[in-house]
């Protein structure tokens, strides 16, 4: 694992490396796949995702950032939520979603079994049906549902008001 020292006048410091390295550097190892921790030089405190927020601040800034204003405007909001937690949850395990099917398709590509499109339909199948479920547990757990309770059928006050007998 790679242990970044940060020192006040914000030098970055690869003490596997043993040499300075900037930020874009980090980049290279986060895209490398490499372990990686940032810590403070003076106290030993953790700033891993302090340095991660800069990369993204970075990347936003550049010629094609990933989010819309709207976006970003929502994950502010959802940080005063209750669902908060749940959320972050969310996004977590989309985001490890995309990255197995986006190996999945590299891994695939690669070896090259069959033809390009029926990859590309298979990978969107099984993507689209992911998707669909955890949507489906999301809007459980967010209406209460996942507590046990069951959902009513969409026309079961249809059916209960057809079913009653009238009284006249």
């Amino acid at each position: 694992m790679h242990v970044i020292k940060k020192y006040p006048n914000r030098r970055l410091y690869d003490t596997q490396k043993s040499a300075y390295i900037t930020v874009a550097d980090v980049l290279k190892i986060i895209r490398a796949g490499e372990d990686f921790q940032v810590v403070d030089a003076e106290s030993g405190e953790d700033i891993t995702r302090g340095v991660l927020v800069q990369i993204i601040t970075e990347q936003e800034g550049g010629a094609t950032p990933i989010f819309t204003t709207d976006m970003l405007t929502r994950f502010i909001r959802v940080y005063d939520d209750s669902s908060q937690a749940l959320f972050g949850e969310f996004l977590d395990k989309n985001m490890k979603m995309f990255s197995e099917q986006q190996k999945r398709f590299q891994d695939q590509m690669g070896n090259i079994i069959g033809s390009p499109l029926q990859i590309m339909q298979d990978l969107t199948e099984r993507n689209l049906s992911m998707w669909t479920d955890m949507q489906s547990k999301f809007m459980d757990i967010a209406t209460g549902r996942a507590t046990g309770e069951k959902a009513a059928p969409a026309d079961a006050d249809e059916t209960a008001t057809k079913k009653k007998p009238s009284k006249k």
